[in-house]
Formats: structure tokens, C-alpha cells, sequence
């Protein structure tokens, strides 16, 4: 009898690599295996400033530039959480957060879609103060309201009287409100704006200091909110405006899908309007969208993003408009 001799066969089945968060050690060294011939290198990731509801982090790029960033990260109850970045920023303000909570966040640098680099930084958020957000007494008027202020004239003279000038009202939409300040005198090291959410419960917003506006996402319609600006210099609140908006009303006839913009820009043409290009999808992740289009005829002034969340419900974006691109967290 011949003996049968039969080839051995082993299927090797990969492994779907999930999103990258190492909560239990640094993945700098898998790194180094990436061979590129110009490599792009991503500084140490820090920490600019921290809330109970917002982390500030800021990097270098000492080495060649990245196409992006993404910032990865978990959110309270543990659920991975993904922040594409244009390639250009240097920092990014991650809001939405839990107060006396620790994240281990991770930035990613990307060069033709392939990871290159990563930092990784961990950040406690704030312990949650008792807010002075007093939604009794109407202070939309007195730009100076003097009770948080009753402890404070002596820093202030010390800082050579930094003050805020009044907090106004620049666009309000059904779910969104910008608002804008100025500084007369002096300047701050950074702002804080403070308002109650329609559950009343208190919500955070930290501005960097060069800033004079800001827009507040994701407010219902319909409803009253007032809003507390605070001047920070050496983390201490140094001075604070306040102003009371109303959200637009919810009407129907939002977004409209029915009968599409494309002959909106003919009506533009005849005085020779500034003309959008296309829209175009920078970046896509489990939980947000980077946008970006052209104009390439004229300017406009703002613009506006209408879209439908998993509800169902419009949700209305205003944009600057020297913008040319947005994410949609």
C-alpha cells in the first residue's frame, strides 16, 4: 500500500482593528513600524484649558504637515467618541463633557488617509461650582451686576481694570444663538460662558481669550435662556455680562426637500451674486461629518447649515462666512 501524503493547509483570519483608544498603554511605539520618507511628526499634546463641561488641547507639528487630525477619545459612559480636525489647527475645544470625570484623549495625525502619528494626553474636567447663574433677577440690563463681583475690585486694579464690554445678540435660530462682546479696556486670558440648559441644568462653554463671538448648538426651540459671560485673567473671573435670548420658533417649512436650491442661484445671476460651489464630504466618522465647499463668484456674508438629527427634528447651523468648512459633531 502507498502512503498519501497531503498538504497541510492554515487559514489565517485577520483581525478587524476597532477604533484605536488604548486605555491601557501608550501606542507610541507602534508607530515607529510605519517606514514613510517624509515623516511627519506630531509635538507633545497639552492641556489649554480645562471646565467641568470642556477641555481645551493644543499641539505642534515640529516636522512636515498632516492632511488631518482626529482626536479620539471616551465619552461618561464609555462610548468612543471621534473629532476629525482640519489639518491646519493646532487646537481644538472639546465641549459636552461630564465635570470631575478623567478622559484619556489621543490626537492622530493622517497623511493620505493612514494614521502617522499619535499623542496622547489624560485630563481631569473641573469640579462642578455652584454656578451664579441667577435666572431670577433680570440682569440683561446691568452689564456689571455686583454681587459675583463684591471680592474682585481689588484684582481688578491690580490688572489694570480689565472690563467687558456688553454681551449682544448676533443670530438666533431655533437651536442655535450667537453671541458676541467686545473689551474695552485691557485684555483676558480666556472667557466663560455659563447658561441652563432646558433642564436647567448648567452648562459650561469655555472661549479662548483673542475671541469675540461665539455660537451655542444644540438649544431648543422656543425657549428663554440667559447667558453669563465671564472675563478670566490668571483663572480668576474678573468681570461678566449677561444677556437674555429667546430661541426662534420651530416652523416647518425649514428645510425644504422638496423643491431643491438649484434655481435659487439664477435669481442671484441678474445682479451678479456671489454664486456657492459644490458641497463636498471632507471627513466621515460614527459621529460626525467635516463639510467643505467653494465660492467661487462674490462673498457672502454667513452662511447656514439645515439638516435633520436621527429624530427627525431641523437642527440649524449658522457659519461664518469667511468659512469654507465645517464639522458636524
Amino acid at each position: 500500500a502507498q502512503a498519501h501524503h497531503y498538504p497541510l493547509s492554515i487559514i489565517a483570519a485577520a483581525k478587524l482593528e476597532e477604533l484605536p483608544l488604548p486605555s491601557e498603554k501608550p501606542e507610541t511605539e507602534a508607530i515607529s513600524s510605519d517606514a514613510l520618507p517624509v515623516r511627519a511628526v506630531l509635538g507633545k499634546l497639552k492641556v489649554s484649558s480645562v471646565t467641568p463641561n470642556s477641555v481645551q488641547l493644543q499641539w505642534s507639528v515640529p516636522e512636515s504637515p498632516f492632511d488631518s487630525f482626529t482626536l479620539q477619545y471616551r465619552d461618561a459612559l464609555g462610548q468612543p467618541q471621534a473629532l476629525p480636525i482640519d489639518g491646519r489647527s493646532r487646537s481644538v475645544t472639546v465641549p459636552g463633557l461630564s465635570p470631575s470625570h478623567r478622559y484619556r484623549f489621543h490626537l492622530y495625525g493622517l497623511q493620505g488617509g493612514k494614521r502617522i502619528d499619535h499623542v496622547s494626553t489624560d485630563v481631569v474636567t473641573a469640579v462642578q461650582e455652584q454656578l451664579p447663574l441667577p435666572s431670577e433677577e433680570p440682569q440683561s440690563e446691568d452689564h456689571k451686576p455686583e454681587q459675583p463681583q463684591t471680592e474682585q475690585p481689588q484684582t481688578e486694579a491690580n490688572e489694570g481694570q480689565v472690563v467687558l464690554g456688553k454681551l449682544r445678540v448676533s443670530s438666533v435660530t431655533p437651536n442655535s444663538v450667537e453671541l458676541q462682546w467686545s473689551v474695552p479696556e485691557g485684555s483676558f486670558d480666556s472667557f466663560t460662558l455659563q447658561y441652563r440648559d432646558v433642564q436647567g441644568q448648567p452648562q459650561a462653554l469655555a472661549v479662548d481669550g483673542g475671541s469675540r463671538s461665539v455660537t451655542v448648538l444644540g438649544l431648543s426651540p422656543s425657549h428663554r435662556y440667559r447667558f453669563h459671560l465671564y472675563g478670566l485673567k490668571d483663572r480668576r473671573r474678573i468681570d461678566r455680562v449677561s444677556t437674555d435670548v429667546v430661541t426662534e420658533e420651530l416652523q416647518p417649512k425649514d428645510p425644504q426637500p422638496k423643491d431643491p436650491p438649484v434655481e435659487s442661484p439664477s435669481t442671484d445671476t441678474p445682479s451678479a451674486r456671489a454664486v456657492l460651489g459644490e458641497l463636498k464630504v471632507s471627513s466621515v466618522t460614527d459621529n460626525s461629518v467635516q463639510l467643505h465647499w467653494t465660492v467661487p463668484k462674490g462673498s457672502f456674508d454667513s452662511f447656514m447649515l439645515q439638516y435633520r438629527d436621527a429624530q427627525g427634528q431641523p437642527q440649524a447651523l449658522p457659519i461664518d462666512g469667511g468659512s469654507r468648512s465645517v464639522t458636524v459633531p
